[in-house]
């Protein structure tokens, strides 16, 4: 037991050291496989050995029960604000009340990270809790959040006592336009920036949602030390960063505030080239000894103070409206400007993301805006000059067709969004292409998305159905195309054509109509004529079916060229009834599944299949509601997080053998 323990010690250890290259050194000296094999080993000596189970493992970053609430958390000391200083001359101010004790001091000018202030403290060099600032005073638990960051250690480099720390939480920049895009796509509401954003993601409920927003921090203050004196902020950053604590690598010690004030405003012009948000510079006093005599307000102490920059916002004139189709069909304006040098680019488009937001900005066209860059990199429309209106601004409409294909345009409702329905509209041609041929729709081995850009490029498919009109010699016209490789995709094409029509509504790509909800669909209703011909009263009679998925189906089969696109595929030979039925016995109802990792013998979408025909669920994430995981080989987080939970866990072999014994005993053969 000793060498076991021993193991998983040195484990841990090794994958710490990775994880402080990676995130805190951005220097990895591994791959990510390599990363992943290790604390797959881990895992596994975990799983079999829990008494050697610690909370500050590598193991236990992942999201795990959701909190019914965020605790209060009172500080050991109130974390005070700043006073803020606005120009050479406030700087000039505060030193001058620095001098008054005494001989000239040198001060430390850090980066004012624009993200979400944080208190951490360690007990003998592990992680035990994580506050927000709340009102100085008293702040929210948010450990187990806080525990999904990865650049902030669940262990020091020394057992130390106890450490207190304070320091900001952030979202680094790309990340920001990343979360942005997935939530306009989700029609969700946007961030405003970083911080908001970082604020949000901190303050979850989920610790699983905190996990996926790639958050980040460093560490700037010692709150409490035990054991240990510290003389200089130099010297509290050296020993924090020697903890495998983040510090930000740019704070420089100034000898004077003129050196001070340079530090400042070479940030100032430089801020726009940095991977993360800062608003300012704070200044300290850089020993640690005066700071007492100096002493603080009610708010904020003497010693310190920041450095604000002016946010950087420009007048120009909107032009125009411009809208564009977006690959799932939402139609999205997008403003048209007089260029204006902004944030270190040349700015002349921003997005205005739904026509809601227009009509609440009361933006129109012809109007001054005033613009910025939210998060220094997307320039938006903070609001409209209306005190400089001349009358002849236009308000701007709402679309009623789509400008690529002129089909209508919707807008279901509870939704912000206006969208074309089109499944053949050019701007989503080659997307719905793509989710056409995929496996889990009608699974066309061979036609990747390389070979449909060139379809719709030659003008050979500007319709789903033409694909079934290609021949052998148009084909063979296209790039790396032989004729052995047209045949085999020629035979894939005529062999999707048996596919079920589960799998042709699934394909079809209707909006909130995934590969779940259309076999529940077309086991209650088996060809696809009476499917179009349902009222959204009859489509939410069906269980399971709710009033969005039943209004996106009728505004569907309401579209004109929709229809005719399924009169071709009926006519080149496209199953359009249902030959699958649900066995009558259903004996896995009620158990959720979630799959991980590679199958051998069966893809993950065949094994969802097989749960799902015999009344069983499956589900992306783990859960408490989860029964089963199925295992296959390089899981992901989800087995970490099943073994957390305590979730079963079934290799391929064992759910093959629950399989072959359902089969037996309830005579679902061939499920």
């Amino acid at each position: 037991m000793t060498g076991i323990k021993a193991q998983i010690e040195k484990l841990r250890e090794e994958l710490r050291q990775h994880e402080y290259q990676y995130y805190v050194l951005d220097a990895p000296l591994i791959t990510d496989a390599e990363y992943d094999a290790l604390l797959s080993e881990l895992v596994k000596l975990e799983k079999d050995y829990p008494e050697f189970l610690s909370m500050d493992s590598p193991t236990q970053r992942v999201g795990g029960k959701a909190m019914e609430g965020l605790s209060p958390v009172r500080h050991r000391m109130p974390l005070l604000s700043l006073d803020n200083a606005f120009s050479w001359a406030d700087l000039l101010d505060f030193d001058r009340r620095i001098r008054k004790i005494g001989q000239p001091f040198d001060y430390m000018a850090e980066l004012k990270i624009d993200g979400v202030s944080i208190a951490l403290v360690y007990e003998n060099g592990s992680l035990v809790n994580a506050a927000t600032r709340g009102d100085g005073v008293v702040g929210e638990d948010v450990t187990l959040n806080v525990r999904t960051i990865r650049n902030i250690p669940l262990k020091l480099k020394s057992d130390l006592p106890r450490l207190e720390v304070r320091g900001e939480i952030y979202l680094p920049k790309n990340e920001f336009v990343r979360l942005n895009q997935e939530r306009e796509e989700r029609e969700e509401r946007i961030f405003a920036n970083p911080r908001n954003a970082a604020a949000g993601s901190l303050r979850q409920l989920n610790p699983g949602v905190t996990a996926q927003r790639s958050l980040a921090a460093f560490i700037y203050d010692i709150l409490y030390l035990e054991g240990q004196e510290i003389h200089t902020q130099e010297e509290a950053l050296e020993f924090l960063q020697k903890q495998g604590l983040p510090v930000n690598n740019a704070a420089r010690c100034c000898r004077n505030i003129e050196e001070v004030y340079e530090f400042c405003r070479y940030f100032e012009e430089q801020r726009h080239s940095l991977p993360y948000d800062i608003d300012g510079v704070v200044i300290k006093l850089n020993l640690i000894s005066p700071r007492q005599q100096l002493g603080q307000t009610a708010k904020s102490p003497r010693w310190a103070v920041a450095y604000k920059f002016a946010a950087e916002e420009k007048e120009t004139r909107l032009l125009d409206i411009e809208l564009n189709v977006g690959r799932t069909g939402i139609i999205a304006p997008t403003a048209i400007m007089e260029p204006v040098s902004l944030a270190g680019t040349t700015v002349s488009r921003a997005s205005l993301h739904n026509f809601d937001l227009i009509k609440e900005k009361d933006i129109r066209i012809g109007d001054l805006v005033l613009l910025h860059k939210a998060g220094d990199i997307i320039p938006e429309i903070i609001k409209p000059v209306i005190e400089k209106r001349s009358g002849k601004e236009k308000e701007i409409p709402v679309p009623e067709v789509c400008p690529a294909c002129n089909s209508r345009a919707l807008r279901i409702e509870g939704e912000v969004a206006y969208r074309c329905d089109n499944i053949n509209c050019p701007a989503q041609l080659k997307e719905s292409l793509i989710f056409f041929a995929s496996r889990n729709a009608m699974d066309i081995d061979g036609l990747g998305p390389a070979v449909i850009e060139q379809l719709v490029e030659k003008g050979l498919v500007l319709n789903l159905a033409d694909l079934y009109d290609l021949d052998i010699d148009k084909l063979t016209g296209l790039e790396r195309m032989g004729v052995k490789s047209a045949k085999n995709l020629l035979n894939a094409i005529e062999n999707s054509k048996t596919r079920p029509l589960h799998r042709l509504v699934t394909a079809l790509g209707i909006r909130h109509i995934g590969a779940k909800t259309a076999r529940l669909l077309t086991r209650e209703i088996n060809n696809i004529d009476e499917l179009g011909q349902l009222s959204i009263e009859q489509l939410t009679a069906i269980p399971e079916i709710g009033p969005k998925m039943a209004a996106s189906l009728v505004n569907f089969f309401a579209e004109e060229n929709n229809l005719a696109t399924l009169e071709r595929l009926k006519e080149a030979g496209v199953n359009t009834q249902e030959t699958e039925t649900a066995p009558a016995k259903q004996p896995l109802a009620g158990r959720n599944f979630v799959l991980t990792g590679t199958l051998k013998g069966m893809t993950r979408q065949e094994a969802a299949e097989k749960i799902e025909a015999l009344g069983g669920k499956t589900s992306s994430s783990v859960s408490q509601k989860t029964d089963y995981l199925l295992l296959g080989a390089d899981p992901g987080s989800k087995y970490d997080k099943a073994v957390q939970l305590g979730v079963a866990i079934l290799e391929e072999d064992e759910f093959l053998k629950m399989l072959r014994e359902i089969s037996d005993d309830n005579g679902t053969e061939g499920v």
